[in-house]
């Protein structure tokens, strides 16, 4: 196991774990020393005890030993954890048994340098060298200080230095009590300098000792760091009026040509070494990047993330409550600007019969303030937003079609907690105030229509009517399409074609196509060319493919010819697979297979694998041979899966394991499985078993649930049903299919609907159980679960 292999496992960051196996580095923190323990398998008493007499023991500097009392005030660097001097965590904290399952926790990221890195370093390198220097590092809240800072002093570790933080009993009193002991080769630690130079009744006195420290050759070396914002530094530069007080003389002049300004942002390079750090397993960094990536305020979001895990564990029940309504609301397919007043309608039902009995005239208001309060990094749970007005270059096609802005204020969630509530919120449903609340406040088209699927995926049926309407009246051309094809299912052609037309006067080419393809199956063809054409001219690629059908299907093969062409001009092969399919039918093989190649080349790999399939029937294999390789390049694992088997028929069994393992490496459910059924058909019964091994450590969602498919096809229930449950357990929603299937068969009823309402709340669809699950719920599910009485869906 490598340093990057066990930061991963630790889930640590890379350059934490780097430093806990530095000679002469910083003693590793009680997090860190568990984490790794439990990772190596060892005592983790044992280590921790070793690491109690690593604090205890002094540091050795050359031939003297540092941490005398005549020292002076401070300790060796090696003994500080950087959380104790207010570097803030990234992460969740370790458990003694090495699980991140605490919020709030001390956990550090990889580091990342940049410019203001180099001057620190410099300050540094002259201290070592003998010279006193002094360095305030400016920027706003959460934007790397004091991490900076840390970093930068840790090649002082080795050389013996100490390390004096100024904070007891207040932070100004200790400074200026102790400043005149403070010896060579000490940093005086400054964080939130304002503290010190700000103080109005020691603050002038605290600047001056630290210049004497400074320009007093015998004192040094020392090295002075502080952070401090930047609103402080212009007070403190900021010149008084004539004849007006002047309260920060001395602090003005210890500060000149001694900050440094840190900047808000990482630019591109700093991103890109961010980048490469989460490659090689900085876990903490590659989850910022999901959410910082585009804005580059990557620290923020570090700092930041523990605090809104600690807002959310501790938020009061109301508070709560409005924060797991915004969660779903966000998961489901809310925008970002979520109306207060759905939020304070929706988070009714979050709360418990006790929790809503205890709420006050004014809870909402309380919650919200609780809420919006920001923490590190400026960050807020909730923070209220003004949406950006649409600009439109031209009114909408018809009165009423444009969406009415939410009336009230908005609030816009955390990147962090949104992207927390998508990983542990996925397997629940909303209460049915959260569904009521979307139908009543919100307006916008499109979320409204995403909370209908949302609906219709968990088997909300009801609710996915009402808000596919709701989401019609108010422009979503997508709802209006889907109720068309409702009414189209249930016989009602009339409706449909009416709500076609609707869908389609709002500027919809898909529903131009859906109203061509019925008037072709009334047999209204010069109707149907009409709509193709119409939606041709907006460059749509299936209304032209389908007008060159219409015409190819009329005998006009030089006119569905060239719609082909055209239409491959904007789509991604479509068309010159189509082509190809009319020039092989016209006996033009060495032309059809021009353009199947053509057609691989702007888009599926499939295409070659049909192409393929047509030199395997024509007795060319090696020709098949060729066009599978080249497919498996870049092909998707459903295509891998086919390719191997057409190698496997061609009697290439090395080149269908190799595709085999390219499709496990890219998480084909069943690749391994597979490739062991592989070897058991060329009679290598002990490579097929290496390999079922293989699969079962594998320890995917995917590869369990194909493990317990086959256990199931062997007659093996009880294992199958182990495997399912590992399976489930790792997310894989086709594994409650199948346990519901079983208790089914079993005939267990209850059970077989506990893991089908599960599979139902997640919002993955029921497609193998479908004929059971909708004779035990015709009419859907209500938000709580329950079956849901006999509705009308007029």
């Amino acid at each position: 196991m490598n340093k990057t292999q066990l930061a991963r496992q630790a889930r640590l960051g890379r350059t934490t774990v780097w430093e806990a196996f530095q000679d002469g580095g910083r003693v590793p923190s009680e997090q860190t020393v568990a984490a790794l323990a439990h990772v190596l398998r060892l005592d983790v008493e044992e280590l921790l005890e070793l690491r109690r007499s690593a604090v205890a023991a002094p540091v050795v500097a050359g031939s003297a030993v540092s941490g005398a009392n005549d020292a002076g005030p401070g300790r060796p660097i090696g003994r500080w954890d950087p959380h104790d001097l207010e570097v803030h965590p990234a992460g969740p904290a370790l458990s003694a048994t090495g699980t991140a399952d605490r919020p709030g926790g001390r956990v550090l990221s990889g580091y990342v340098r940049r410019e203001h890195d180099q001057v620190l370093a410099q300050a540094v390198a002259e201290a070592v060298a003998g010279g006193s220097r002094m360095v305030v590092v400016v920027g706003s809240s959460s934007t790397g200080k004091t991490r900076a800072c840390w970093e930068a002093v840790q090649p002082l570790a080795a050389e013996g230095w100490r390390l004096w933080h100024p904070f007891d009993p207040t932070r100004a009193e200790a400074a200026l009590d102790d400043l005149h002991r403070v010896g060579p080769r000490t940093v005086v630690w400054l964080n939130e300098a304002q503290h010190y130079l700000g103080d109005r009744e020691h603050g002038e006195r605290i600047a001056a000792a630290l210049h004497h420290l400074l320009v007093t050759p015998e004192r040094g070396p020392v090295l002075v760091l502080g952070t401090l914002w930047p609103e402080y530094v212009h007070q403190y530069r900021a010149l008084p009026s004539p004849g007006a007080p002047d309260p920060h003389s001395r602090v003005r002049e210890l500060l000149a040509g001694r900050t440094l300004t840190i900047p808000e942002a990482f630019d591109a390079s700093a991103l890109a070494t961010a980048a490469e750090l989460a490659q090689k397993g900085d876990m903490l960094l590659a989850d910022a990047l999901t959410r910082a990536d585009e804005h580059g305020r990557l620290t923020q979001d570090l700092a930041g993330a523990p605090e809104l895990l600690h807002q959310l564990h501790n938020a009061s029940p109301p508070a709560r409550a409005l924060l797991e309504a915004a969660m779903d609301a966000r998961r489901l397919g809310v925008g970002l600007h979520l109306p207060q007043t759905f939020l304070t309608d929706a988070a009714v039902d979050y709360l418990t019969d006790a929790e809503y009995d205890d709420l006050t005239g004014a809870w909402a208001e309380h919650a919200y303030a609780e809420l919006t309060r920001p923490v590190h990094g400026k960050q807020s749970a909730l923070r209220t937003t003004t949406p950006r007005p649409t600009r439109r270059s031209a009114p909408p096609t018809e009165p009423g079609t444009s969406s009415p802005s939410p009336a009230g204020p908005t609030l816009r969630l955390a990147d962090y907690l949104e992207q927390h509530g998508r990983t542990t919120r996925s397997h629940l449903c909303p209460p049915a105030s959260f569904w009521n609340a979307a139908h009543t406040h919100l307006t916008h088209p499109d979320d409204l229509h995403s909370l209908a699927r949302a609906a219709y995926m968990r088997l909300r049926q009801q609710w996915a009517h009402h808000l596919r309407h709701r989401a019609a009246a108010h422009g979503s051309t997508t709802a209006m399409i889907e109720l068309a094809q409702l009414r189209e299912s249930a016989g009602d052609l009339e409706a449909a074609e009416a709500l076609y037309r609707k869908a389609a006067v709002h500027g919809s080419t898909t529903a131009m196509i859906e109203l061509a393809d019925l008037r072709e199956s009334f047999g209204d063809l010069e109707g149907a060319e009409a709509l193709y054409l119409k939606a041709a001219d907006h460059n749509h690629p299936r209304a032209m493919i389908m007008l060159a059908k219409l015409r190819e299907s009329a005998g006009d093969l030089e006119g569905a010819e060239a719609v082909y062409l055209k239409a491959a001009d904007h789509d991604d092969g479509s068309a010159l697979f189509a082509l190809a399919e009319l020039r092989e039918n016209a006996g033009d093989r060495e032309g059809a297979e021009a353009l199947y190649l053509k057609a691989a080349e702007r888009g599926s790999p499939s295409v070659l694998h049909g192409l393929a399939g047509i030199r395997e029937k024509a007795g060319d294999r090696e020709g098949a041979k060729a066009l599978c390789l080249k497919a498996a390049e870049r092909g998707s694992p459903s295509v891998l899966h086919g390719l191997a088997r057409m190698l496997e028929r061609l009697g290439d069994r090395e080149g269908a394991e190799a595709l085999w393992r390219k499709a496990a490496y890219r998480n084909h459910p069943r690749a391994l499985i597979m490739l062991a059924e592989l070897r058991e058909r060329f009679g290598d019964l002990e490579g097929a078993e290496a390999v079922y091994r293989e699969a079962a450590d594998h320890n995917s969602g995917s590869t369990m649930f194909a493990l317990a498919l086959r256990r199931e096809s062997a007659g093996d229930l009880e294992g199958a049903e182990t495997l399912y449950l590992k399976a489930a357990d790792h997310g894989n929603s086709s594994a409650l299919s199948a346990l519901g299937r079983m208790r089914w068969e079993a005939g267990d009823r209850k059970g077989a609907e506990a893991f089908w309402r599960r599979m139902a709340d997640s919002g993955a669809p029921l497609i193998r159980e479908s004929h059971t699950w909708s004779k035990l719920w015709p009419y859907g599910l209500d938000p709580d679960g329950t079956p849901t009485p006999p509705w009308s869906r007029s």
